[in-house]
């Protein structure tokens, strides 16, 4: 392999626009966030064609297969030939959605909620979870 063919993992996933900067995908990186095998990977961790990487972006979790080498940073059409998606599509939700939250709301003027009131609330709020 020439040092033309040789590519970062940081700067390929930086480029196939998983990550929105360079430093994120490098940070991401160091953080154990990107693995092959199971291992973390370094950031200067040199890209194959067919390696599969899990890649845990916040909640979400995606497991793609590399087809292609790309140094550069492109439009989306074009960046996702580069890759294929293997993540399984979860019809679960992991967490609870912020629009199918309870709303309390407490009458105006009535104060701050007492200590008693505050464990109620508390235990109400753990129920949901």
């Amino acid at each position: 392999m020439n040092e033309s063919e040789k590519l970062r993992i940081d700067k390929y996933l930086w480029a196939i626009r998983i990550y929105k900067t360079r430093s994120l995908a490098t940070e991401a990186c160091k953080g154990g966030k990107v693995k092959l095998e199971g291992n973390n990977l370094k950031p200067a961790h040199v890209v194959k064609v067919d390696e599969v990487y899990h890649i845990q972006k916040g909640i979400e979790k995606k497991i793609i297969k590399v087809t292609g080498l790309l140094e550069n940073r492109v439009e989306a059409k074009k960046a996702v030939l580069y890759y294929e998606d293997l993540s399984p599509i979860n019809t679960e939700p992991r967490h609870m959605s912020v629009f199918t939250a309870p709303v309390f709301t407490r009458d105006r003027g009535t104060g701050r909620p007492t200590k008693r009131e505050r464990r109620d609330l508390d235990e109400l709020l753990e129920s949901f979870d």
